[in-house]
């Protein structure tokens, strides 16, 4: 009976599957998926360069070994399967648990002291007002092995795990930002590449005095005419005619530490013979540069909104001649290289910006707690309780993502780059939101210099322009998205050549659409993985994500690989994917927290159950949105009103005074 059903013609399936006969094309199964590799946007770029595996970074020869595998690995990222409309639970039930014993008791030996000195000897105050950090705080920083973090105990670092990391960056956070720039430009992306792709020779050469802070890095790719478009940088290297230095020419801009690093990782176009063609073309490669080459100079520190106390300068290179020894990973390999740089620390500014809010949020609470107005302390008036528990949720969500992502990555997970992404742009964000409402719970007060919140204030501002815009993250969270969802309908144009070969999978496909179409669920389920406490939740989030892969399928069939032109779209879904993430993590921590029976069980709940059903509330509407044809004229409008605006030079519409 079975095969009765699916032995019927491909066409007939096609129909059932919602796929057009015309996609079996090999140029329309190419349209399907997002053409990552001709797009014109960073965005693309970047997600064509993270959806390879770590393994297969910077070698020709084992990425096409890689495409002719016949069967792929199925995906374990829970952020990869919503975008199909499924769930994958193995990289978030149950909440990580990654430490053991000792880590867990050198990490606690760790967190006291730590603290202490960022209560005790670091001024931020006086760090914003000099606009460096204190000499004192800096050496104070290099015993403590703060500048090492991550590097191997055997190379003279400190051997943390990305969870460990995570949890001191989060005490820097609540403290200070301009500090926890310093110390994360040189770490989390300064030297990151050496760790993540120096050869052993490189990482014994650099490792041990950038672990001691003797020497402090710094990450080169912004250029003046580069920012988000990383491939069009215009700093070159060239390779010498006996193959032993490259000579590196350019300038680039607004990079922290940069008047103060010994060692740079420069991104520089280099011409490269492709092997397919025999043609030279110029592709990006990454350099480990030392100063005491010589030709390398900065310029002064640039004067900033926030994150004063970090020095950020313009670095010149001028006729630097690079061993070819210092080449990281391979010649022409540099885009990637930079992307699993940045896509490996994103973790870190989400843990860093949960302390910021811890610390916020207690400033707000000791104010709601003792001012006294109209007779009652107004932490017992509504408008406040709904600012403090909102600012509790975001704290809870960031939080929640932070070690969800860190706890991943320390499990051995290779694919995590949508949940890194989505937790950067979270976090700062509502970070933002947070101290905003921290000042306006301590009114005038919080407006004073002397509170301390306006710093932060102007501390957190870059957190949604540096390491990835959020404007072209969300591009990347729906791009990567779309990528695998496309590349699941390929599977699945391919099966209806073959139906009786495929009978289960089509089988299954076809069940699971006809019961979309009719407004039941698809099957998919958490009960069992979430707490029983929270099964509504667990429900919430499962229909969510069954609309969502619907609507993804649906604007991937409309759309094909034009879909990477529509950024009002795109960024409606990557909203919904953010929303959707964040209901998991949560689901996922407040599940651990009620089945283990903390004090703060029923806490974690109504933080949970007020989250989900809000973000179920928005991605519902993002969806109707999305399907909406008075939404797709709002776009049009959108898009007629701001060329009008950028025409005229200013807006357009003239003064009601008429002067």
């Amino acid at each position: 009976m079975l095969l009765r059903k699916v032995s019927q013609s491909s066409a007939l399936c096609g129909t059932i599957l919602r796929i057009p006969p015309v996609l079996s094309g090999a140029q329309r199964q190419a349209g399907a998926v997002v053409a990552v590799q001709n797009a014109r946007l960073y965005a693309s770029q970047a997600a064509e360069a993270v959806m390879e595996k770590p393994a297969a970074v910077g070698t020709d020869t084992v990425t096409s070994k890689l495409e002719k595998k016949p069967a792929t690995v199925e995906s374990k990222s829970f952020a990869v399967s919503m975008f199909k409309g499924q769930i994958s639970t193995a990289q978030i039930f149950p909440f990580p648990s990654v430490l053991n014993e000792e880590q867990d008791q050198f990490l606690r030996e760790l967190v006291g002291p730590v603290g202490k000195f960022f209560e005790e000897v670091n001024d931020p105050a006086k760090n914003d007002a000099l606009e460096k950090v204190e000499d004192h705080t800096m050496e104070g920083l290099k015993e403590m092995g703060a500048f090492g973090l991550q590097v191997p105990a055997d190379l003279g670092g400190l051997g943390l795990t990305n969870t460990q990391y995570a949890r001191l960056v989060e005490i820097v956070g609540m403290h200070d930002l301009g500090v926890g720039i310093t110390l994360g430009a040189h770490q989390s992306i300064g030297f990151k590449g050496i760790l993540l792709f120096g050869n052993p020779a490189q990482k014994e050469k650099y490792l041990p005095k950038l672990a001691t802070g003797e020497n402090i890095a710094a990450f080169c790719l912004t250029e003046p005419a580069s920012g988000s478009d990383a491939a069009s940088i215009k700093t070159t290297a060239v390779q010498s005619p006996c193959g032993q230095y490259f000579t590196l020419n350019g300038s680039k801009i607004w990079i922290s530490n940069g008047g103060l690093a010994e060692i740079f990782t420069v991104f520089a176009k280099t011409p490269t013979k492709d092997p397919k063609t025999g043609e030279m073309k110029d592709k990006i490669t990454a350099f480990v540069v030392e100063r005491s080459f010589g030709g390398v100079t900065h310029g002064p520190p640039e004067k900033k909104m926030g994150i004063k106390a970090s020095n950020t300068a313009e670095v010149y290179f001028e006729n630097v001649r690079v061993p070819a020894d210092c080449v990281l990973g391979e010649v022409g390999g540099g885009f990637k290289v930079a992307m699993n740089i940045l896509n490996n620390g994103r973790f870190g500014m989400a843990a860093a910006l949960a302390g910021t809010m811890k610390g916020v949020i207690v400033k707000a609470v000791d104010h709601a707690a003792n001012r006294t107005q109209f007779g009652n302390k107004i932490h017992n008036y509504g408008a406040i309780q709904e600012k403090m528990a909102r600012m509790a949720m975001l704290h809870y969500v960031t939080e929640s993502m932070a070690y969800m992502v860190s706890g991943n990555m320390d499990s051995g997970a290779t694919e995590f780059q949508i949940e890194a992404a989505i937790s950067k742009i979270f976090a700062s964000e509502a970070a933002w939101t947070v101290t905003d409402e921290c000042i306006q719970v301590m009114g005038g007060m919080g407006f004073m210099k002397d509170s301390g919140v306006e710093r932060v204030m102007r501390d957190l501002r870059i957190f949604r322009i540096f390491e990835g815009t959020n404007d072209i993250l969300r591009l990347f969270v729906a791009l990567n998205g779309f990528q695998n969802a496309g590349n699941q309908l390929k599977s699945l144009q391919k099966a209806l050549k073959n139906p009786l070969g495929n009978a289960g999978l089509l089988a299954g496909e076809i069940t699971k659409r006809a019961k979309r179409k009719a407004g039941l669920g698809s099957g998919l389920t958490l009960q069992g993985t979430v707490h029983p406490e929270l099964a509504h939740s667990g429900d919430l989030t499962v229909k969510a994500i069954e609309q969502f892969g619907a609507v993804i399928e649906e604007l991937l069939l409309k759309h094909g690989k034009k879909i990477i032109d529509e950024q009002f779209v795109l960024k409606r879904v990557a909203d919904c994917a953010i929303d959707l993430y964040a209901m998991v993590v949560v689901l996922s921590r407040a599940s651990r927290s009620l089945s283990q029976g903390h004090p703060s069980a029923q806490h974690e709940k109504m933080l949970c159950e007020t989250w989900c059903i809000e973000a179920h509330d928005r991605i519902m509407q993002d969806i109707k949105a999305l399907h909406s044809g008075q939404s797709r004229q709002v776009f049009k409008n959108l898009r007629a009103i701001s060329t009008a605006v950028v025409e005229n030079g200013g807006v357009v519409s003239p003064h009601p005074l008429g002067f």
